[in-house]
């Protein structure tokens, strides 16, 4: 073998090697065991409708502060702070604001129409391109929520699998759950 070749064959081992290892973001490494939060699983349902909720109010004395990211608390080490999906029990964390939550506010909800191309884990969309504020996957359109941006960061948009879920409280959104990642965004159908 002449020099060139193993250089060849060294890179392309440290390249492989440096793939496997991103392949593995987000999942669990304690000795093999399944992911916590993504690592390819999909939720058999979407998340339960929250308890009423109303409107927020500033204490007093206080200014009112809008979120501009949703963030939410970790609830364990490792987990993300953007809302996720347990993969243990298909807990849905962060979907807790109610029916009344500013940030997800239309005031046409439904203005393309309503989606048809199926919900849950039977029906799996591998994104075909665009970008947080148009992607597509299968002839169907959508766009993120902007308050959910930030969740959207580490997507793959031409690449990545997503499965879409009603939500049972934001009229006029649905739900794009990343396997992959195993968080969640607030997506509206732009037609197909």
């Amino acid at each position: 073998m002449n020099i060139k070749k193993i250089i060849g064959l060294a890179l392309l081992i440290c390249v492989a090697a440096f793939a496997q290892e991103k392949g593995r973001e987000g999942q669990s490494h304690g000795g093999g065991h399944a992911a916590e939060v993504g690592g390819g699983h999909i939720p058999a349902h979407g998340p339960a409708p929250a308890k009423a909720s109303k409107p927020a109010r500033a204490a007093r004395g206080q200014q009112s502060t809008t979120a501009t990211e949703n963030h939410i608390a970790v609830d364990k080490k490792g987990h993300p702070e953007v809302p996720h999906v347990h993969a243990k029990n298909d807990q849905w964390v962060g979907h807790n604001s109610g029916a009344n939550d500013a940030h997800y506010h239309m005031d046409k909800p439904f203005e393309h129409g309503r989606f048809t191309g199926g919900f849950g884990p039977q029906h799996v969309f591998n994104l075909a391109g665009g970008n947080r504020e148009r992607f597509w996957c299968s002839n169907f359109y959508w766009d993120i929520a902007p308050y959910d941006y930030n969740i959207v960061v580490g997507w793959n948009w031409e690449g990545d699998q997503i499965v879409i879920y009603e939500d049972p409280d934001h009229v006029g959104w649905y739900l794009a759950y990343n396997p992959r990642l195993g968080t969640y965004a607030h997506v509206e159908y732009l037609g197909g």
